[in-house]
């Protein structure tokens, strides 16, 4: 979380949609009908991307960022739309995720680029997302999802998803791409991957990575729903994608891992310290001077513009934000105002020194379009917030508690145990804490992966989160010479 790129994570509102009835998709080439036409879709590619840049950030990597350029242009010169003028950038998140929004832009983030263990796994998930866009996936899930439906389309090969009960309280409608059109992707980024002389096998291992992660997301926002299909099963049926069109087209399929391995020498790994990060269940930011505790057993996310938590069963969720106005009194109007609530209560109140507002309030009847019936709102399909607004070092921050009504006297008091322990940050350690960075490194001797980890001095408590981050197990034999990845500062 960093200063002052608010609310509104990849999301935005584009307007009307344009009406352009029958086309025919570049990749089935079957005739469809779609509400957005080309033009639409590259407007609303050049409309997002600067909101994801300032939302986001860019990771500043030049080395890295000429290799994704190179890449990503000739896959697209290769690809079912090869006059697209794709772009290529590296947020600055530690998520292990890549997207696409429509118009050829496609983004991955540092926390993707440190997971891939060879150009080839790159070279696939590459291939998927630029499927997204040729397979035109944003707009036929437009048009699916109706004209009424504004915002734009992440195509995200990776996690999370924000919650749809929850959608337009974080800033607008995050519309996810069906299990359809994810495996569609999947069986694109096979081919062009392969086109550009990439082993796809790879793109079916790193699966195998995201899968591990998954199973052990406590550090990752845990799904309300998930539209994405299980990585395991993605993992089995990609190999067999691969297996097949290189038994069509026999040739030297490329994986060039120690060449990817030293590219990335040096990325920062995890959390960027001077952006907050989390220890003992409390959230530390150096850069903004607070600190606030973390719900035992709640997974969290943490971004540029935001911190997330929530429960692993996903019924409630916690942000943590900035807030718009100048006043307290301003800021719960624009709170109200932006995600359309009905306030309920009210008060003023200081949280460890530092005024604050409490607000309790209710998502509003949304408005019923013509023609449709209006569904009745129940405890069970009402959103009900907590926010607490707190006035510390000259900003105005927002604490988000949220869940459904009939659920929210079950976490109104972990809610409030969070807002309150919300205060000023002192302690110097923390102050100036540096980010871990990925370390290239030769294995001394034959062995295990563990004992070569073990020979760089890892820690204990790290071995298991490296073993993922190599794409191994802790019991896989490595040769004398060989490259890993180790992490220092």
């Amino acid at each position: 979380m960093k200063v002052p790129k608010l609310m509104a994570y990849c999301l935005l509102a584009t307007g009307a949609l344009a009406f352009s009835g029958c086309s025919r998709n570049p990749v089935t080439g079957k005739k469809e009908l779609v509400f957005m036409s080309p033009e639409k879709e590259l407007a609303t590619g050049q409309q997002a991307h600067p909101s994801i840049v300032a939302t986001m950030g860019l990771y500043e990597d030049k080395n890295l960022q000429d290799f994704i350029n190179v890449k990503g242009k000739a896959m697209g010169a290769i690809s079912h739309l090869p006059n697209l003028s794709y772009q290529f950038h590296i947020v600055d998140s530690p998520v292990v995720n890549a997207f696409a929004v429509p118009g050829g832009y496609v983004y991955f983030t540092r926390g993707i680029m440190a997971h891939f263990n060879n150009e080839a796994e790159f070279a696939g998930v590459l291939g998927h997302e630029i499927g997204h866009i040729t397979a035109r996936h944003s707009a036929r899930q437009q048009t699916k999802q109706g004209i009424g439906q504004l915002g734009v389309i992440l195509g995200a090969v990776a996690f999370p998803q924000m919650a749809q009960g929850v959608q337009g309280l974080v800033g607008s409608i995050l519309l996810s791409y069906s299990r359809a059109h994810e495996t569609e992707s999947d069986e694109i980024g096979v081919g062009y991957s392969s086109k550009i002389g990439y082993d796809a096998r790879e793109m079916a291992d790193f699966f195998g990575t995201l899968k591990k992660l998954s199973d052990e997301s406590g550090h990752v926002i845990p799904t309300f729903q998930s539209t994405h299909p299980d990585p395991g099963d993605r993992q089995v049926k990609v190999k067999a994608l691969a297996t097949e069109y290189q038994q069509k087209m026999p040739g030297t399929y490329q994986v060039n891992r120690d060449e990817y391995l030293r590219r990335i020498d040096g990325i920062i790994y995890g959390e960027d310290p001077k952006q907050g990060f989390v220890e003992n269940m409390v959230f530390y930011h150096p850069e903004l001077k607070f600190q606030m505790p973390v719900p035992r057993d709640w997974g969290y996310e943490n971004s540029p513009q935001q911190f997330q938590m929530a429960p692993k069963d996903g019924k409630a969720m916690m942000i943590l934000t900035l807030a718009q106005g100048k006043t307290l009194e301003e800021a719960g109007q624009e709170v109200l105002k932006q995600f359309n609530l009905q306030a309920l209560e009210s008060q003023k109140t200081t949280i460890n020194g530092n005024p604050a507002l409490v607000m309790v309030s209710k998502q509003a009847p949304p408005q019923q379009q013509q023609g449709q019936p209006q569904q009745a709102q129940t405890p069970e399909n009402t959103v009900q917030l907590a926010t607490w607004l707190i006035q510390y070092g000259g900003l105005i921050y927002a604490v988000h508690g949220m869940t459904y009504q009939a659920t929210f006297n079950t976490y109104a008091s972990t809610f409030k145990g969070v807002a309150q322990g919300f205060r000023s940050l002192t302690d110097p350690e923390k102050l100036n804490r540096k980010p871990d960075r990925i370390q290239i490194k030769a294995v001394q001797r034959n062995g295990t992966l563990q004992a070569a980890l073990q020979d760089y001095r890892m820690p204990a408590n790290k071995m298991k989160e490296l073993s993922v981050l190599n794409g191994m197990e802790l019991n896989d034999q490595v040769t004398k010479g060989m490259l890993i990845k180790t992490l220092g500062k």
